[in-house]
């Protein structure tokens, strides 16, 4: 599968950055047509306290890169990425690329 993972920095407020995106992103995000698989996460610190270096993390999946672009370039996309402006104040990082399992012995 291909994906694009996006890291969010530490917001200026990261409960009204966690409310935000659960109530008001998301249901933007969410007419986008074609993802095949979408997963987030809250970084907790290390288990010695350290700080995360990133606040939040969003994966979007499809089947191809040619896919992506498509989800991405469509209205909805494009409206969820102008959405960043109101609630990533920490910035945005988005990489992409394949994703490939690996087997666990």
């Amino acid at each position: 599968m291909y994906k694009v993972t996006v890291l969010y920095g530490t917001p200026d407020d990261t409960g009204e950055f966690d409310r935000y995106y659960d109530d008001q992103h998301i249901p933007i995000a969410q007419r986008m047509v074609g993802l095949r698989r979408w997963t987030v996460c809250r970084f907790d610190p290390a288990p010695d306290g350290t700080p995360p270096a990133y606040h939040y993390q969003a994966v979007l999946y499809t089947d191809s890169r040619a896919d992506l672009e498509l989800v991405l370039e469509s209205q909805a996309g494009q409206e969820a990425n102008a959405d960043l402006d109101n609630f990533a104040t920490g910035g945005a990082v988005f990489l992409f690329g394949e994703e490939r399992e690996v087997a666990v012995r």
